[in-house]
């Protein structure tokens, strides 16, 4: 099981890394899933980008291990609006996201529900 959890981290980390480098590499299926009600969709994108990459820092050290694990938590409760406006417009966001309705379900739930309880995982 230490194994398997050691290999379960690092995926962890490696997850927040190139999520939070993408922000900045593929910004435009960002700015898509993001809800119109919400302002500035740039500056979003860019702090989204800059907590996952926080996020990872937070995990790698045993001291942040528990606080980078709860800034997980929060941050996949903050980005469920932009699952449920992605199931309002049937998972299309334009050319760059396009997923059947059903994936887009999956994102929000089970998807983001195993995501938290991942991240919860790896607190201590």
């Amino acid at each position: 099981m230490k194994v398997f959890k050691k290999i379960s981290f690092v995926l962890l980390v490696l997850l927040y890394t190139v999520a939070g480098i993408n922000h900045f590499v593929h910004p435009n299926g960002y700015y898509s899933i993001i809800p119109p009600y919400l302002p500035h969709p740039h500056i979003i994108n860019i702090l989204a980008g800059v907590a996952e990459l926080l996020a990872a820092v937070l995990l790698l050290i045993p001291q942040t291990r528990k606080i980078g694990s709860y800034f997980i938590i929060v941050m996949l409760i903050a980005f469920i609006p932009a699952h449920v406006y992605m199931i309002q417009k049937g998972g299309c966001m334009g050319a760059e996201i396009c997923i059947p309705a059903w994936g887009a379900w999956l994102r929000l739930f089970p998807l983001q529900f195993i995501l938290i309880l991942w991240a919860w995982w790896h607190r201590k």
